[in-house]
């Protein structure tokens, strides 16, 4: 297991599964964010991983959404998601990443997706940001349209399970409890966390908690500076953070472990144990 500025540490075992987080600066050039994803994800193959996570809003980030954001947005079958095709393809790796989704041509909203490209290039995954960013002064709804409530997205790789939330949906636990419930083992958080008061004690606080509360991994993986507040970071199942970043570009790494997952919920099977459903709210 690889670990950067780690606060925990396991030793290896053989049938670890590893994942890389990229923590990087998306600016306004598509073009230029997946050459810089190219070399961050080239650097996390070389390190062993095979699944690699980026941030929200990898394709085109700025500080508050508008009318550009609209005009950058692409479907599915754009060159941005062909781009991180390629990417993940000529790596061999599963990429994740957060993207800028077209909703209809020529239309006046988006939908803040995450995208998951295979070792073939192919899309395998797609999730659509549930709870947008209508707080701390910013209203992500004036230009996103927020994704339907469905089964929970999840992708596997080598008997590991993956599922998505992006960012603020970090901050509503019945959402990764959903998660956690259709038979996730690792959530993975590509995030803005704008920078602000007290900002980074709560990502770190909830990422953890998440973490705890569903016995899972959490790979959270933030922007750097200056549109995010940094702090990307890979937590085991009893909230151990197993290696962070500070607020510059990085990739970090470390292993999934199942038989250390088995254990953890075996000592602490709180997911057998609850005794509350979760249940969709209609609208008002």
């Amino acid at each position: 297991m690889r670990l950067d500025n780690s606060r925990g540490h396991r030793d290896p075992t053989p049938n670890q599964l590893d994942v890389a987080v990229v923590q990087f600066a998306p600016s306004t050039d598509p073009s230029a964010n997946l050459a810089a994803l190219r070399e961050h994800v080239r650097t996390a193959r070389d390190r062993g991983a095979r699944v690699v996570v980026a941030p929200e809003y990898s394709m085109y980030a700025v500080t508050r959404l508008d009318e550009r954001v609209v005009a950058i947005a692409e479907p599915l079958t754009g060159p941005f998601v062909t781009g991180l095709g390629g990417i993940a393809r000529d790596s061999g790796v599963f990429l994740v990443a957060g993207m800028v989704e077209e909703v209809a041509p020529g239309g006046d909203r988006i939908r803040n997706t995450l995208v998951v490209l295979g070792p073939d290039g192919t899309l395998v995954a797609r999730y659509r940001k549930v709870h947008l960013y209508d707080a701390f002064g910013h209203l992500e709804s004036d230009v996103v349209e927020p994704g339907a409530i469905e089964t929970p997205v999840t992708f596997t790789v080598a008997d590991v399970t993956f599922g998505m939330q992006t960012c603020f949906d970090l901050r509503f636990p019945e959402g990764v409890r959903r998660i956690a419930a259709a038979g996730a083992h690792v959530l993975l958080l590509p995030a803005q966390w704008i920078p602000g008061p007290a900002k980074i004690d709560q990502w770190t606080t909830l990422v953890r908690a998440r973490a705890i509360e569903n016995t899972v991994y959490v790979a959270a993986a933030d922007q750097a500076v200056p549109r995010g507040a940094g702090a990307s970071m890979i937590v085991d199942p009893t909230g151990v953070v197993l290696t962070e970043l500070g607020d510059e570009p990085g990739v970090l790494t470390a292993g999934i472990d199942l038989a250390y997952l088995g254990k953890v919920r075996t000592v602490n099977p709180s997911l057998a144990l609850r005794r509350f459903a979760i249940n969709e709210r209609g609208p008002e």
